[in-house]
């Protein structure tokens, strides 16, 4: 692969990065390949990112330095001084004035302004920082750009992430750990990244943080570089070669050693350029790593880097492509969705195109003719049937008319309804008493399925309040319309509920005992009487006279009167003990202020209440068929059917004014600021679309 190829295959996705940041958008939502540098604090992971650099430029401490992901762009351009072309060389003071012009930094959040001095490049990355997370602890996952043109570099991306602590210190969050874990694994967890995990030779490879976090990504160790460093630091005698061949934790992109300058270097301010060459000499002087030195140290690190991100870009290109077209294709409908800046047409045409897009959806919800059935649940009109033929039709057909009306009751009913003059036969009166009691009860189980139907009509208004795509750009026009809509349901509420009272009023108003499924009272009686009755007693099979016969049934004469009470009975109380009532006159007394039955029913109060009770179950059942029927015709017609026919009418009167439309149509501020975005974002996909078209 040639280098220019190479160098125009990196800086299309630098190029990508630049784009999708400045609009604000993470480069990750694309999937951009990019190298990820991942290690704890002590691994010296800046010290590698600074040594390929070759320059100084990240900011140093104790604790988390690095508190946002740094997008590195590493541009490689050629010298323009004598001493890069081979022809003159340059020293002292003259030599770094060429370098600053040969050398310089550029921050995407500051276009425009170069920084030739990299001590500025360090202040600017720690005031921006401090400027997104405060001077705390804090992390924000919110990436800095800096790209560095320099002819000492290879063209390349990296991206810093912050290193991986485990005890937090000082104003440190509690959760740091999580947090900063969290983060990273939104970067390397891409199938598109790269990872660059650095770990410190001279501690256990088995513990390292940065390979551990790596793996559980990259089981197969298929996308990720190891780096070793401090290999000056290991115990004399040691080395790292078993790794480097792979037979510890092998990795399919392999390892490299390097030799970063200590701290003690960076406090006495050593260059780098010093550095680089004393870690040549240390490779190819150790008898180690001296028969592979050329695979060892920063500048076989970079063109590994170099290299391997090239091929990575080669083969996710086509990856990339495709999302972008989708996320274009994605962007732009809900641009259309949420229309222009100015609008979508006129005021009118605006609000008329809503109205009939709500009225035709609230029809196709209550007909059920709508494309995007739901397979798991009810919806819709179909709710409504199920109020009418499941909790309706139960609920009036559970419904017993002697839970709340004993025999008791009805006896004294049965009394009351009769006068001065007792009934000689059962009176119809008490049928119509008890019947109209009950007929009564069954309004409220009907209002209360009326007030059930409204509910789900409410229900699909706020459905429809959610669905439809003005509502969420226009909230005033949602207002309103929920407004309009609830007080119109509320409207028809009204001749509903009338209605459905007037029809149960009609039935407890005329109890029609004609009615052709009525048990009429005749045959009422033979049912009872023929329950009751006793078996006869069989007449002697000789044809003695017995003493009673003889008697003229005198004797049974008498017994019948002792056992026969009067007419008022069961409403006084037995004679105390058992005790029969004295003979003679008995005196006429006040009857009491309240009288009430004091007996059990006797056979002749039973047989009455009964026929009474068969009555009122039949009549009672005609009347909850007749209910269970016409209530859901009522409440289609005046509050269902109302709804589908009259709505658009009435939506129309209140709405369709030239007065109000311009207040109906100011944009809500979430739809403003969204297409703001959205707009941002098709243009820096229609960019993006353009740059690796010609690749």
């Amino acid at each position: 692969m040639s280098s220019g190829f190479g160098t125009e295959i990196v800086s299309v996705i630098n190029r990508l990065q630049d784009v999708f940041s400045a609009v604000g958008s993470p480069a990750a939502q694309i999937d951009l390949p990019q190298i990820c540098v991942l290690g704890s604090q002590s691994s010296g992971k800046s010290s590698v990112l600074e040594n390929i650099v070759g320059r100084d430029f990240l900011p140093r401490g104790t604790g988390i330095i690095t508190r946002r992901p740094l997008i590195l762009q590493l541009i490689h351009r050629r010298a323009s001084t004598p001493a890069a072309n081979g022809t003159a060389k340059l020293d002292g003071a003259e030599a770094d004035t060429h370098a600053n012009e040969n050398e310089w930094g550029e921050f995407l959040h500051l276009p425009g302004e170069k920084f030739d001095d990299f001590n500025k490049i360090r202040a600017e990355i720690v005031r921006d920082t401090e400027a997104k997370t405060g001077r705390n602890a804090g992390i924000s996952p919110q990436p800095i750009n800096l790209r560095i043109y320099s002819p000492n570099v290879l063209t390349l991306t990296l991206v810093d992430l912050p290193g991986l602590t485990k005890v937090p210190v000082g104003d440190q969050p509690k959760d740091i750990e999580k947090q900063i874990k969290n983060m990273l694994l939104r970067y390397i967890s891409k199938s598109s990244c790269l990872i660059l995990a650095v770990t410190a030779a001279n501690a256990d490879l088995a513990n390292s943080d940065g390979l551990k976090l790596a793996r559980e990504v990259d089981p197969e160790g298929l996308r990720t570089i190891g780096v070793l460093t401090k290999l000056d630091l290991m115990d004399q005698g040691t080395d790292v070669v078993d790794i480097l061949a792979g037979r510890f934790i092998p990795l399919r992109l392999g390892y490299v050693p390097v030799v970063n300058r200590g701290q003690r270097d960076i406090d006495q301010s050593k260059p780098i350029a010093a550095a680089l060459e004393q870690e040549r000499e240390y490779f190819e002087n150790h008898p180690s790593y001296k028969s592979k030195a050329q695979y060892c140290g920063t500048p076989f690190l970079a063109r590994r880097l170099n290299a391997h991100l090239m091929r990575h870009i080669q083969s996710m290109l086509p990856d990339v492509k495709a999302h972008i077209t989708s996320q274009l294709q994605k962007y732009n409908a809900e641009l259309v969705s949420l229309g222009s800046r100015i609008g979508d047409g006129s005021s009118q045409s605006i609000v008329l195109n809503v109205i009939t897009e709500f009225t035709n959806e609230f029809r196709t919800v209550i007909d059920g003719n709508t494309n995007d059935l739901s397979l798991d649940e009810l919806s819709g009109g179909a709710r409504i049937g199920f109020v009418f033929h499941e909790l309706y039709n139960n609920g009036i057909k559970s419904m017993d008319p002697f839970d709340q009306v004993k025999d008791g009751d009805i006896r004294t009913i049965m009394y009351n309804s009769s006068g001065s003059s007792p009934a000689l036969f059962v009176g119809t009166a008490a049928f119509e008493v008890v019947v109209k009691q009950q007929i009564k009860r069954l309004e409220e189980p009907s209002l209360k399925c009326c007030q059930l139907v409204y509910d789900e009509l409410i229900r699909i208004l706020g459905q429809l309040l959610g669905k439809i795509q003005a509502f969420r750009r226009y909230p005033a026009l949602r207002d309103r319309f929920n407004s309009v809509v609830m007080n119109f349901f509320k409207t028809s509420m009204a001749p509903t509920t009338k209605l459905i009272s007037d029809m149960v009023a009609m039935q407890a108003g005329y109890v029609n005992t004609t009615h052709p499924d009525f048990l009429n009272g005749h045959k009422a009686m033979a049912i009872v009487t023929e329950r009751f009755q006793k078996p006869a007693t069989p007449e002697p099979k000789s044809g003695k006279v017995t003493a009673a016969q003889l008697n003229n049934n005198k004797d049974l004469e008498v017994d019948i009167k002792k056992e026969e009470p009067s007419f008022f009975g069961s409403f006084f109380s037995p004679a105390k003990g058992g005790q029969p009532k004295k003979k003679g006159p008995q005196p006429i007394k006040t009857p009491p202020s309240v009288i009430r039955p004091q007996a059990a029913l006797s056979d002749r109060e039973t047989l009455e209440t009964e026929v009474i009770k068969l009555l009122i179950h039949s009549y009672y059942n005609i009347v909850k068929r007749e209910m269970i029927d016409m209530v859901p015709k009522a409440i289609t017609l005046t509050l269902v059917n109302r709804s589908k026919e009259d709505l658009q009418r009435e939506l129309l009167q209140e709405l369709y004014k030239p007065d109000v439309l311009d207040d109906l149509l100011q944009e809500s501020e979430f739809v403003v600021s969204r297409r703001k975005e959205v707009v941002g974002m098709v243009s820096a996909l229609n960019k993006a679309e353009e740059i690796v078209a010609g690749v």
